[in-house]
């Protein structure tokens, strides 16, 4: 357990040493990824099926297609610390291009392909990105022509000629798919580029990126403001991916073979589902846009073992028509708590390391549980520190430590904690004593078990007590005719605040606000028993890129169903 660094009596608790943890391999992006290509160098990396082809890369052509890039970033003037856009779905290029960034010791900006052209627009302002590489169209969204009209420089210029005012440090472009805008190089015309650049200088620049050098800016997903860029270190985003290996239990024998609904732009899924694989030398079997049939069908054709989904994803899965018909028996590391450990071909008994906290500033965990953890050592929890981590429990007003099993702001220090906000100085960002405060509220427990229950925002006031609408959603979710649930505080004139659960049924299920609430009574307390159940369809509730459900906006939705 984690050892204490202050009195017991106060939440503040320290995992073990870092130098303790086993499993950390280079802590630099080049050194991790020429440490797993040396040891797994002919093992599939990266599969990705389609109409025009299959790709299939080894570790060592994944490596090869990296400097590649890198060698052509070179050839456009990227120096040490300068910003490369990736805006791409989950595909060999992206993986290519992030790494390819890194062994030249450029910073990798991952951009969202959910993004709107205003949330775009902000995030190349803030990250100031010198190369962009794009994916040209995704859905029914032209990234080209968005980004033309962005900045109509774009298609006035040739390739590499950009001299914009709006985004006045970007200077070449360049895009897979077709590219009919003039000023967007072809990606074989990119690559060509890097001919003239000596293969050395990149293992040269590869070898000279130190772990405190600044490797990525990944942006928060917005869900309560605009997306903010955070700027992460090597060693932090290395420390993550092997440490995801050592919390999954993977082991190189197992032959992971991981698929992920969710695009690598994310901090969590890039961590888990492509470290924690690439580093146990499995094999990323992608998909660019989620599509539950297609799903299915590549789950079951590459003998997936390793799915990674949100709870919605898990749902449309479940409800899509192939669900039945298709083998899943491949499935190993399949949560026992998630629809696919009940699909009929699924023999797998495992629990995910789901027991964790963690941010986007942290580049994910910060406490967590491994895989198969007993519930009796987890208690429901949301982990305990990791090594290096320390955790405090504050009065948001004070800032004052609080004590065990007091409710508070959850804030954390530790390696893998970000450099800073882009364009926000870090004494603004972080306390006297170099803590994060999250914003989300939780207590320690006496074990140095840490509970979250949400965002301070979100926790309701009713009644003079306090209600996490986390602990409401998760006694909904035991429900099987719940799809989704999200409970929200609207104002009331006694109590404060009303308790009010949104709910989308799953297909077919026959629910009743009533029922509903009675089932709850059974393991609420009376005070968090929501007052009023509303129903929704999934489409109606306000979703950020990341599939979270807008709680503002959703406030707002419910406040003006209850006036009407």
């Amino acid at each position: 357990m984690s050892t204490q660094t202050a009195e017991s009596a106060l939440s503040i608790v320290s995992g073990p040493p870092l130098d303790s943890e086993p499993g950390l391999g280079t802590l630099t992006l080049p050194g991790f990824l020429r440490e797993v290509t040396e040891a797994y160098g002919e093992r599939e990396a990266v599969v990705l099926r389609s109409e025009e082809g299959d790709t299939r890369w080894t570790y060592a052509e994944l490596w090869e297609r990296a400097v590649a890039v890198a060698r052509s970033l070179r050839a456009c003037g990227l120096d040490k610390g300068g910003r490369v856009g990736v805006l791409m779905t989950n595909r060999p290029e992206w993986i290519a291009s992030v790494f390819g960034t890194s062994l030249a010791g450029g910073v990798a900006v991952t951009l969202s392909t959910f993004s709107t052209p205003s949330e775009l627009d902000h995030m190349l302002q803030v990250s100031g990105v010198s190369v962009l590489l794009l994916e040209r169209a995704v859905l029914k969204t032209d990234f080209a022509a968005v980004l033309a009209e962005l900045e109509p420089e774009i298609a006035e210029t040739s390739p590499g000629a950009l001299r914009s005012t709006r985004y006045p440090f970007l200077r070449r472009l360049a895009a897979v798919g077709d590219t009919p805008v003039s000023g967007i190089d072809g990606w074989e015309d990119f690559l060509s580029l890097g001919d003239r650049v000596p293969r050395e200088l990149v293992e040269a620049t590869a070898a000279a990126v130190l772990p405190s050098d600044t490797a990525v800016l990944f942006f928060s997903s917005g869900s309560t403001s605009r997306p903010k860029g955070i700027l992460s270190a090597h060693r932090g985003v290395s420390i993550q991916m092997w440490r995801f290996r050592r919390m999954f239990g993977f082991e190189p024998q197992d032959g992971v073979r991981c698929w992920t609904a969710n695009g690598f732009f994310w901090s969590g899924n890039f961590g888990q589902a492509l470290g924690a694989t690439l580093a146990a030398g499995g094999s990323l079997v992608l998909q660019r846009v989620f599509s539950p049939s297609e799903a299915l069908e590549l789950m079951q054709a590459e003998r997936v073992n390793f799915p990674v989904a949100w709870p919605h994803q898990w749902a449309q899965l479940e409800g899509a028509p192939e669900w039945g018909g298709a083998d899943l028996s491949a499935m190993r590391f399949a949560d026992r708590n998630t629809p696919i450990s009940r699909h009929p071909t699924v023999t797998a008994d495992w629990t995910e390391p789901g027991h964790a906290y963690g941010n986007t500033e942290t580049f994910t965990i910060t406490t967590c549980f491994p895989a198969n953890t007993p519930p009796e050592v987890h208690a429901g929890s949301s982990g305990e520190p990791l090594p290096g981590v320390t955790v405090k429990v504050v009065d948001p007003l004070t800032g004052a430590v609080v004590p065990r099993g007091e409710r508070g702001e959850i804030c954390v220090k530790g390696p893998t904690l970000m450099l800073g906000y882009a364009g926000t100085p870090l004494d603004e960002t972080l306390d006297a004593g170099g803590f994060f405060h999250t914003g989300d509220g939780g207590y320690l427990d006496a074990d140095g078990r840490l509970y979250w229950e949400g965002r301070l925002t979100d926790i309701i006031k009713t009644g003079g007590a306090n209600v996490s609408p986390l602990e409401v959603d998760e006694a909904l979710a035991g429900h099987p005719g719940v799809k989704v649930a999200k409970t929200v505080g609207v104002p009331h004139e006694t109590l404060g605040e009303e308790v009010v659960s949104c709910v989308v049924p799953h297909d077919g299920a026959d629910l009743g606000a009533e029922g509903l609430r009675a089932f709850l009574r059974e393991s609420l307390a009376s005070y968090k028993v929501p007052r009023r159940v509303l129903f929704f369809t999934g489409e109606e509730l306000p979703l950020t890129g990341s599939a979270k459900i807008k709680s503002s906006e959703l406030r707002e939705l419910v406040t003006a169903r209850l006036e009407a």
